[in-house]
């Protein structure tokens, strides 16, 4: 092999490895976006009743702010860190421990996500039950799962749209 090939094959070997190893690394990046599933609990690794603490040394929340004002001033939440969007709200004194979960990305609740409809509510949750008295206030119409209907969780689907706007765990929080 002549001197000017032996570049142009050390190039062309970096370049096969490097797809290589890109291949192999990029599912395991796409397993980590896949979105989490959400239960009466919680979601992912986001629990009710965790401690801050906990949440924030595992990365699953953001540092801890205030929350609605209309709670008063010792509320507290903190935003999910991705993949999942949303917010925590936490018990008003020390140690702060998370009461509900509002989720308004990267999480399914029996396949129902953001932007899922009613009908698909009602398949996934046949218990589940619709409430109108926060259309003309909010401009969401709340879809409640009882405890013994697979629940404690709430959907806010959009009077306009009729899509899923936030999922809540156990409730949707309002603070406007």
């Amino acid at each position: 092999m002549s001197a000017h090939f032996r570049p142009l094959m050390l190039l062309a070997l970096v370049a096969v490895t490097a797809a290589a190893v890109g291949t192999a690394v990029a599912p395991a990046e796409s397993v980590n976006l896949a979105a989490k599933s959400i239960t009466p609990a919680g979601v992912g690794g986001v629990k009710v009743g965790r401690h801050y603490t906990t949440l924030r040394r595992l990365h699953l929340v953001g540092k801890i702010r205030r929350g609605c004002e209309l709670g008063g001033p010792r509320t507290r939440s903190a935003a999910l860190r991705r993949p999942l969007k949303g917010s925590v709200n936490f018990t008003l004194n020390s140690p702060r421990r998370v009461t509900d979960i509002t989720v308004t990305g990267g999480a399914t609740a029996r396949g129902v996500g953001i932007g899922g409809t009613t009908a698909q509510i009602k398949a996934a949750y046949p218990k589940a039950k619709v409430d109108h008295g926060t259309d003309k206030t909010f401009g969401v119409t709340l879809v409640r799962v009882p405890k013994d209907g697979g629940g404690k969780l709430s959907f806010a689907v959009d009077t306009k749209t009729k899509k899923v706007t936030v999922i809540g765990i156990p409730s949707i929080a309002f603070c406007e």
